[in-house]
């Protein structure tokens, strides 16, 4: 079943159009990587995906169900406020540079979406939040503040608040590139442990041996277009000469 379908993209900023013709689906239980140089699109087709970014044409729908479209006279329109709310349900976003609230303690980034969004009891939250809390490594920071912890931690916070919330795919735009490169490690293994229990995600990544050791598949983009995709091996074995140039920028970690 594909958790997310996206077809024919194109979106524009200020004339210049940034994503041009992209169709990709994610099916349940899978985990695709996006990779490509900076400029790439890869940010902006996600942006799209979770619907920071107004998309000028194509569709997307998640778990079958449409939350945007173009209609016969070239249209876009997004699905009403009351369908938009429960889509938005079945996904989960770590941005880049963490977006924790700096004034709530640990526990309360992670609860509270759960608690305020979804209506649920606190008690069963909180439950659920100290056991995501413990497996990010972090059951003894429930109390501190994110001033308080590092790069690493605060990103691992902002994981555990994305799965709070029991999205069915997740998003990754490139969650290690805020980080020292001794704390990326921690951040990557939480994601592979979350592919080994078949969490649906999407991730755009600079981190080529993980996208390589992780994904089921992968997209290679360049100038707002799909130059390449397949399995690991089929994108990173591939004969295509601005791919195995692109790849050879980056040393095995």
């Amino acid at each position: 079943m594909d958790i997310l379908r996206m077809e024919h993209i194109k979106k524009s900023f200020d004339g210049l159009e940034v994503l041009k013709d992209i169709s990709l689906s994610v099916k349940e239980g899978e985990v695709l990587a996006i990779i490509g140089p900076s400029g790439s699109g890869k940010s902006t087709i996600m942006r799209c995906a979770v619907m920071l970014e107004t998309i000028d044409s194509g569709e997307i729908e998640y778990v079958g169900g449409r939350a945007a479209w173009t209609d016969e006279t070239g249209a876009v329109h997004y699905a009403d406020n009351t369908a938009l709310k429960e889509i938005r349900r079945d996904y989960g976003m770590v941005f880049q540079n963490f977006h924790l609230f700096p004034h709530y303690s640990v526990l309360k980034n992670v609860m509270d979406a759960p608690i305020r969004v979804q209506k649920r009891e606190r008690a069963e939250v909180e439950k659920e939040a100290r056991a995501l809390l413990e497996k990010m490594g972090l059951a003894d920071k429930a109390d501190a503040y994110p001033y308080q912890l590092s790069g690493g931690q605060q990103q691992r916070v902002s994981i555990a608040r994305a799965l709070a919330m029991n999205p069915k795919i997740l998003f990754f735009d490139e969650p290690t590139s805020a980080l020292d490169p001794e704390l990326t490690g921690d951040i990557l293994r939480v994601i592979k442990s979350l592919a080994a229990e078949h969490m649906t995600m999407v991730i755009v990544t600079h981190e080529m041996n993980f996208a390589r050791n992780v994904a089921d598949h992968i997209i290679f983009m360049e100038h707002g277009v799909i130059v390449h995709e397949g399995t690991p091996e089929e994108v990173f074995d591939a004969g295509n000469e601005r791919l195995q140039e692109f790849l050879g920028r980056y040393e095995a970690d």
